[in-house]
């Protein structure tokens, strides 16, 4: 695990060649995330466009150095997403595809969801997007509102989400309501965003713009009862099992994103400060080695997800690590450019309002901690490795 192998090695040289298309769209994307729009015919757009789609349903990306990546595994995942991020994160999170849904479906639905789900992404670029949190009460299982209410033909869904990404340009999205009391009664549908009383409006922010986090108001939305997800599965792999998973495959991406972030702005420095003292040398070699260990910590992640996915407490530890190290190596960078470096390095301010929002994608560092320490008391984690206790 040391180093990726030939066949990441290829991924990862591709994926970086992509990422110079995306540089210079950073700061466009950040004024105006629905500048994407214009930009779906680049190479990393049209990937991301249909990553995670598996091979059985039609999905044939072109072959990179004889292989074809499918992006369904977390290891190839975190390859992807640390690479367009360090590109730019904003482009990677505003583009088109089934990503965090993608990954839902795949664990939950049924053949005949997955290739009414699939087939319509593999037809043109659509927006997804997955919705848990509700206001006030974040991603607590326990204190879902959301409402799904039988009907004769289906389910009529009601509620309210907020920060849920892209929900105001998705097409298709997952969202996870509750249709009776306890654990058991959480239970994820499909949604098309474009029938009677679904309304997604973006929220104002000040890092990730080009993911369009939203609210989403939800006023007897009908559901027809094949898009009821997990109905072929007993109800202890349904609704929460199912967003614990999803997390839990997703979390090396994110905690890859992080490193992307962070090495955007290491490189930052070396593209614009030609000279630099011994003492800083010191310090960026320093911040590099940083980068590195957490990039390790990722890809022993993402290997533990893909050999079993309720295995998460790993990937908390990388995310945790991670998103501690974007805010610590943007805001070390502005220190390279003196006091007024966002003012006159907008790219750099950018990268700082993205690294901070780190803090908050898919969970927060206390609710990553958590996990950890569940799986450190649980004993599934080994006591004597170090990489887990460091990054606490």
């Amino acid at each position: 695990m040391s180093a990726p192998d030939d066949r990441l090695a290829a991924l990862r040289g591709q994926v970086r060649e992509w990422g110079r298309d995306l540089r210079p769209l950073a700061l466009e994307i950040d004024r105006d995330p629905e500048a994407i729009r214009r930009h779906f015919d680049l190479p990393a757009v049209r990937y991301l466009a249909t990553m995670g789609i598996p091979a059985a349903y039609g999905h044939e990306p072109e072959k990179i150095d004889g292989h074809r990546f499918h992006g369904d595994s977390a290891t190839e995942r975190a390859v992807v997403m640390e690479e367009l991020a360090c590109a730019d994160v904003g482009t990677l999170v505003a583009a088109p595809g089934p990503l965090l849904a993608g990954v839902a479906v795949g664990l939950l639905a049924d053949e005949r969801q997955k290739e009414w789900f699939y087939g319509r992404m593999l037809r043109e670029p659509l927006w997804t997007c997955f919705a848990l949190t509700e206001p006030d009460r974040g991603s607590d299982a326990g204190a879902l509102t959301t409402a799904l209410t039988p009907t004769p033909d289906g389910a009529l869904l009601s509620g309210e989400k907020r920060y849920v990404g892209n929900a105001s340009r998705a097409r298709l999205a997952v969202v996870f309501a509750r249709s009776r009391p306890g654990p058991l009664g959480i239970t994820a549908v499909l949604v098309d965003t474009a029938t009677p009383g679904f309304r997604a409006e973006p929220l104002d922010m000040i890092g990730l713009r080009g993911a369009r986090i939203s609210s989403i108001v939800m006023d007897e939305v009908p559901v027809p009862h094949e898009h009821v997800l997990g109905r072929h599965l007993p109800p202890t792999r349904r609704g929460v099992w199912g967003f614990v998973q999803t997390f839990n495959l997703l979390r090396p991406g994110v905690a890859a994103i992080a490193v992307g972030i962070a090495r955007a702005a290491h490189e930052y420095v070396g593209a614009h400060r030609r000279t630099l003292t011994a003492t800083e040398r010191h310090r960026l070699d320093a911040l590099g080695r940083r980068i590195d260990a957490a990039r390790h910590l990722v890809r022993h992640a993402a290997a533990a997800v893909d050999a079993r996915g309720g295995d998460g407490h790993l990937a908390s530890a990388a995310k945790l690590r991670a998103a501690r190290l974007a805010e610590d190596a943007t805001m070390a960078t502005c220190a390279f450019f003196g006091p007024g470096a966002r003012l006159a390095h907008p790219l750099l301010d950018k990268l700082a309002r993205d690294a901070r929002a780190m803090e908050f994608l898919e969970g927060t560092a206390n609710m990553q901690r958590l996990n950890l320490f569940q799986g450190l008391l649980g004993g599934r984690i080994d006591r004597a490795a170090p990489s887990p206790a460091a990054a606490i």
